[in-house]
């Protein structure tokens, strides 16, 4: 078997045993661990802000080997519902994956191709505990550029034998003056009562088998506030976490692709939340800090990547720099701040990239239904959408678009005034699509109202490059196509 065929094989639960007899260094640790206890990562492993030199891998040490699936079921949904009544300990709740004190550390390597001379690359064992929810962030520097590696973390509780190991891979990004060609995906939404498969998302195998380089949790990847048992205090917003991303399909993809995750209001409080809001017991504060304790993230809530020669992506924060929605709209109102839509303005003006892109948790252009208040598509926050579509019309008015999540439908739009174009990718399952206010022919040039996700494919044809976005349903079929190309810039 090729270097390549063995790293399209790869599965979740045997990696590290197969890279061992295939002599795959960063996983020689593995070769003898018949009679270690099983993995003990019941939440699997998370692949975040790649760039060509590095990347951040999110691990976790679970009490248990797998999730709780004989535990509890807590069931109903509704927006700011009130809580069913918990009077058990969270670990006897279905999905509940404890995590437990001990250690954890990491082995990567280049796997396709590798050049000669470079060598394993294994981390010191670095202690978890509750402070941190039994997680550790490690973050890798100094990869190789558009190069395939793979990884194995490996776990031993305090004073025991290491666990067996669990491993996948990821692909950094091309330099920037490599031509892009590849997919990536967007996805939004999703719900847990919602999910249609007991392991998890249909969109989740459909996304993996279009071997996207990475993938944007684009906000509400888990609803504190919506799905029973409501999260009104810390314990009960990290089950919401536990019990989503233990799903067998979600630990599949996510520790086989890279991630970049932004939050919304669900999975940081609760509807349409601001800064100094609370949810029972829960605080924004504390929505914040569990939100980077369970994702690998660095620096600011809102960054910029490069993928080569031909693709810029920019990641916005709607929750942190936000005014109240209550607030009267004018100037000082505001979702993204005056720091970071300074940055986001600078940035933008700075990059060649032949495509430029906002993925935004939220809309910019919409429409979106006259009762919210909430995004840059609504009268509450009009003055500062109308701001940002007018200065994007005149300093990125045919290589700039949105990527956005949050709405349950899934839309092709342009401002009619400024041009802005906006795809909204839709909710993660049928179950979860819907609210859409109708087709507005001012706007749309596509809109549907079930579930999927986007695909975005960048394609290097000599001196021009084309995108192509497509909106997939819940499998991966393609529901609708937009493209364009242009001439890069010598």
């Amino acid at each position: 078997m090729s270097a390549e065929s063995f790293a399209e094989s790869l599965s979740r639960r045997t990696f590290l045993a197969a890279t061992a007899t295939t002599a795959l260094a960063a996983n020689a640790a593995a070769a003898n661990t018949r009679d270690k206890p099983t993995a003990h990562q019941a939440t699997g492993v998370r692949v975040g802000e790649i760039t060509p030199t590095s990347a951040i891998i999110w691990t976790r040490l679970t009490k248990h080997s797998t999730r709780n699936n004989e535990g509890v079921v807590f069931k109903g949904k509704g927006v700011n519902q009130e809580p069913a009544t918990v009077d058990m300990p969270v670990s006897e709740i279905e999905g509940a994956c404890p995590g437990q004190a001990g250690e954890i550390r990491i082995r990567y390597t280049p796997v396709l191709n590798p050049p000669s001379g470079i060598e394993t690359q294994e981390s010191e064992w670095q202690k978890v505990s509750a402070d941190t929810d039994f997680t550790h962030q490690f973050r890798l520097t100094s990869l190789l550029p558009d190069t395939v590696y793979a990884y194995g973390v490996e776990t031993r509780a305090e004073d025991e034998y290491p666990h067996k190991g669990f491993g996948g891979r990821f692909h950094t990004a091309p330099e920037k003056t490599t031509p892009s060609t590849f997919t990536f995906c967007v996805m939004t939404c999703q719900g847990y009562p919602d999910r249609g498969h007991p392991d998890g998302h249909d969109i989740y195998p459909a996304m993996l088998k279009l071997k996207p380089k990475f993938i944007s949790m684009t906000g509400d990847v888990v609803y504190y506030d919506n799905d029973a048992p409501s999260a009104k205090n810390a314990e009960l917003a990290r089950l919401h976490w536990e019990r989503m991303f233990s799903l067998p399909r979600l630990v599949e993809t996510l520790s086989n692709t890279g991630t970049y995750w932004l939050k919304d209001d669900h999975d940081t409080l609760k509807n349409d939340t601001w800064p100094g809001n609370k949810y029972g017991l829960l605080s924004f504060a504390e929505g914040q800090k569990i939100f980077r304790q369970q994702t690998p993230l660095s620096g600011n809530g809102y960054r910029t990547f490069r993928w080569g020669r031909d693709l810029q992506i920019w990641l916005t924060d709607g929750r942190d720099y936000r005014s109240p929605n209550n607030q009267p709209d004018g100037p000082e109102k505001t979702i993204w701040g005056a720091e970071q839509k300074a940055w986001f303005k600078k940035t933008l003006l700075e990059s060649d990239a032949t495509w430029k892109i906002l993925i935004s948790p939220t809309p910019l252009v919409g429409p979106d239904r006259g009762s919210k208040n909430d995004n840059h598509a609504n009268s509450g926050f009009a003055h500062e959408g109308n701001e940002l579509r007018q200065w994007l019309q005149e300093n990125a008015p045919d290589n700039f678009f949105v990527l956005c999540g949050d709405r349950h439908w899934q839309y092709h739009s342009v401002h009619p005034e400024t041009g802005v174009r906006e795809f909204s990718v839709g909710a993660a399952s049928n179950e979860h699509a819907g609210g859409s206010p109708g087709e507005d022919p001012k706007y749309h040039k596509f809109h549907r109202v079930k579930g999927g996700f986007a695909s975005v494919t960048l394609q290097a044809k000599g001196n021009q490059s084309e995108v192509i976005v497509q909106h997939r349903d819940i499998h991966g079929e393609v529901v609708h196509t937009w493209n364009a190309v242009r001439t890069v810039r010598a």
